[in-house]
């Protein structure tokens, strides 16, 4: 196995705190660098997660989080991504420690988010698919989340309800989260009387944008146990794939599919590839795992994981929430973190924070999301331009 040690994970809370994105990631990299039991000396590579709305430092990152904490020598790497940002910070990091080129590794990625949906920077870039589909379709982010559930209800039989319940379960975990940024308990009541955004989607069905920033501090096995850590949190398996020709399900930004007429199409849609590339990598299946935490950008798209995931057969994802299976206490717990129902988008750090949560779960120190006896946990999200990304970790 190419496992590498998660020895350090440490957040700056989510909120709207109106200041630079680098105090954040400071603040996250200090507190995994301490949870870590490791000074800042004794990193030899920092990869930072990039935002591109935090003018031009956002574009290194990785230099960026170096100089705050202080120059000191060691390499630097920038990965942008969009939301799969983070995970491909990892996914490089892990492949300079298994390299041999470093032992230590920090990780960073943190945002300050625009209020409201993000919309795209001013000037014409036609050859930008994110750039047409705002410009031609005037297709919003709670637009696309919009059509994914109309797609569900129209194909599984999901109801306005089932994704007011995810909105529930993710609230009463994230209640139990001092990073998150909403800690309230919600009623579907409460879901089914807030505005509506994009039919058949209400204000609570959809993430809000948000300030936050999360690290690891990722190592050799070797490392780890001179370290003391004879039993860490493993980083198991990272994937990064894109889509295969044709696609034949309509995903923004992308205004048109794929066309079929000369290649038959894949048996196994993207986001499904996603995560069947981390279990082949981490030679573990869907019924290994002791929970999940995916990107819940709208109600209905986290139920578009559950059957991604292979926690359920397709169109079956409503039935595993009604019998309380993903939540707290239920056979496959999925965002026992609150998730972005309770944190938002800080779209660099976001892909950390899920392994942050799995990094808790698997030490057994979530406090009282807890879930009992995890060994195995499973992130997941999309970003745009096709960028896939699932992380396996274990214990």
């Amino acid at each position: 196995m190419n496992d590498v040690a998660v020895l350090g994970a440490g957040m700056h809370p989510w909120g709207k705190w109106g200041r630079s994105f680098v105090e954040y990631g400071t603040a996250a990299a200090r507190a995994a660098l301490a949870d870590a039991g490791i000074g800042w000396q004794d990193v030899r590579s920092v990869v930072g997660a990039d935002t591109v709305r935090g003018g031009y430092p956002g574009h290194v990152a990785g230099a960026t989080f170096a100089r705050a904490l202080g120059w000191q020598g060691a390499r630097v790497t920038s990965v942008y991504a969009a939301c799969a940002s983070g995970a491909q910070a990892i996914d490089s990091a892990r492949a300079q420690i298994l390299a041999g080129l470093a032992e230590v590794v920090l990780v960073v990625g943190a945002d300050s988010a625009p209020k409201g949906f993000f919309a795209p920077a001013g000037g014409d870039r036609p050859d930008d698919p994110d750039w047409l589909r705002f410009r031609l379709l005037g297709a919003t982010n709670p637009a696309y989340f919009a059509l994914y559930a109309r797609r569900r209800m129209a194909l599984h039989g999901d109801t306005v309800d089932d994704f007011a319940q995810v909105k529930v379960k993710n609230a009463a975990a994230g209640a139990l989260n001092p990073y998150a940024r909403y800690r309230k308990a919600v009623s579907a009541g409460q879901v089914a009387s807030s505005a509506v955004v994009a039919d058949p989607l209400r204000l609570l069905d959809i993430c809000a944008t948000s300030d936050g920033g999360a690290a690891l501090v990722l190592s050799s096995m070797e490392y780890a146990r001179g370290h003391g850590a004879g039993n860490p949190v493993r980083i198991r398996a990272v994937s990064t794939v894109t889509p295969t020709y044709p696609r034949t399900v309509l995903d923004l930004p992308d205004i048109a599919t794929d066309s079929a007429a000369a290649v038959e199409p894949p048996s196994t849609g993207f986001r499904e590839s996603i995560a069947r590339a981390a279990y082949e990598e981490a030679a573990l299946g869907p019924e290994d795992l002791s929970l999940a935490e995916v990107y819940d950008l709208s109600t209905a798209l986290e139920l578009e994981w559950y059957e991604d995931l292979g926690l359920c057969g397709t169109g079956e994802g409503a039935g595993l929430l009604r019998e309380g299976a993903t939540a707290l206490g239920g056979r496959i717990p999925v965002n026992a973190s609150g998730g972005l129902a309770s944190f938002g988008e800080a779209v660099p750090a976001q892909a950390i924070a899920q392994v942050c949560e799995l990094t808790w779960q698997l030490r057994g120190t979530a406090g009282e999301r807890q879930v009992a006896g995890a060994r195995a946990g499973i992130t997941a999200n999309q970003g745009l331009f096709g960028h896939g990304s699932a992380v396996v970790a274990v214990r």
